[in-house]
């Protein structure tokens, strides 16, 4: 799969900062930085600055396959996180 279309599943959308420059005329994606939510097995990780490449239509993400490895790597690896943050759950009722 290309770089495109190579998709990290679990990751939330960011809105693309001004500074992100304008988009591809054949692709209409922008290269940028976004921000990468996941919850897996009880657990919250964000991962900050991870290089994406952000469809300007939709918004949706996609991730070249050494990003989606570096992020699976962080997320199992022993590494400490840079900070930790509490976040609020709420039940929808």
């Amino acid at each position: 799969m290309t770089e495109d279309r190579q998709r990290a599943t679990g990751g939330g959308r960011r809105r693309i900062p001004e500074s992100a420059g304008p988009p591809s005329p054949v692709s209409g994606l922008v290269a940028t930085e976004v921000t990468y939510t996941l919850a897996d097995k009880g657990n919250f990780y964000v991962i900050e600055h991870v290089p994406a490449r952000v469809c300007q239509e939709t918004g949706e993400e996609f991730f070249a396959p050494e990003t989606v490895e570096h992020i699976q790597a962080l997320i199992k690896g022993k590494k400490k996180p840079d900070r930790t943050v509490q976040t609020p759950v709420y039940e929808y009722a």
